[in-house]
């Protein structure tokens, strides 16, 4: 897979309870990803943010939900400023 056509999806928050917030935990939404199937092919693969600079590695862990959200852990914690931009699968 090369870098122009690969899959890109959204932070779309942290994992998160009624009094804590995980940064390491993100919450990422796929495009064309609309059911609980499709996302759990997505468990194993790798995620890098920002896109194209490659800091944060992480690694999709877990589905969230049935409408194909993906929980995906970082080695180090995302910022905020994360949040709403692209992530990539790089392996």
């Amino acid at each position: 897979m090369s870098r122009s056509d690969a899959l890109r999806g959204v932070v779309v928050n942290y994992r998160r309870g009624p009094k804590t917030q995980r940064s390491r935990e993100c919450l990422l939404r796929f495009p064309g990803v609309r059911s609980f199937s499709e996302a759990s092919q997505l468990i194993g693969r790798k995620v890098a943010w920002p896109v194209g600079e490659r800091k944060c590695i992480g690694k999709i862990v877990a589905t969230h939900g049935k409408n194909g959200l993906v929980r995906a852990r970082f080695r180090k914690g995302l910022p905020g400023i994360a949040l709403g931009s692209l992530v990539e699968i790089i392996g």
